[in-house]
């Protein structure tokens, strides 16, 4: 099984996206200690559109590992999504779903990437409460509804979810060792 392990930290402002590429680094050690193999991208470095989308094309399972901000994900992340995707679109989709017959019904059915697994992976300055809390900021969506989109992205392709990981309070709180041990366990559990 290969997995694709895309580092969404951005060197951006106060941030260095330090904690990304650590994450990553977690995930790629427990991932080849379970004897899969492991790709890397580190979307700030740079990246070729077509050399991306055969490492998609070719991974069973994508990890989307990046920081909030804004209350979603960077600018560089999604510039990713739309080249890459797009690059890899006859590997992923037949269509959108609909029919001429029906062209009210359907859409997002069309993803042929059946296959496949992802996971979202996200660091936030926000507590766990402003998401799971209905009376904090987020209204009880918890972190797979702020990330909605992303999930609709990949389900449009046909992916199938693994369950998502999230690190809170990042720059006011931060617990790095608690965050890897945590993030170890995920793997350990979902993998």
């Amino acid at each position: 099984m290969k997995v694709l392990i895309l580092d969404g930290g951005k060197n951006f402002g106060s941030s260095g996206g330090r904690l990304n590429t650590l994450l990553c680094d977690v995930a790629s050690s427990e991932l080849e200690a379970k004897g899969y193999e492991v790709i890397r991208t580190k979307i700030d470095d740079g990246y070729e559109v077509e050399s991306e989308a055969q490492k998609l094309i070719q991974s069973d399972i994508i990890i989307f590992q990046y920081p909030g901000w804004w209350m979603s994900e960077p600018w560089i992340v999604k510039k990713y999504i739309d080249e890459v995707l797009t690059a890899a679109a006859a590997h992923l989709i037949k269509s959108d779903g609909r029919h001429a017959s029906d062209p009210e019904h359907g859409y997002g059915t069309g993803g042929i990437a059946v296959n496949k697994k992802y996971m979202i992976s996200t660091t936030w300055n926000a507590p766990i409460t402003a998401f799971n809390d209905k009376n904090e900021f987020f209204e009880g969506h918890g972190c797979d509804g702020v990330t909605f989109a992303m999930h609709k992205a990949m389900e449009f392709c046909g992916m199938k979810a693994l369950p998502s990981f999230i690190c809170n309070d990042v720059v006011k709180n931060p617990k790095i060792d608690e965050y890897i041990s945590n993030y170890k366990a995920h793997i350990r559990a979902n993998f």
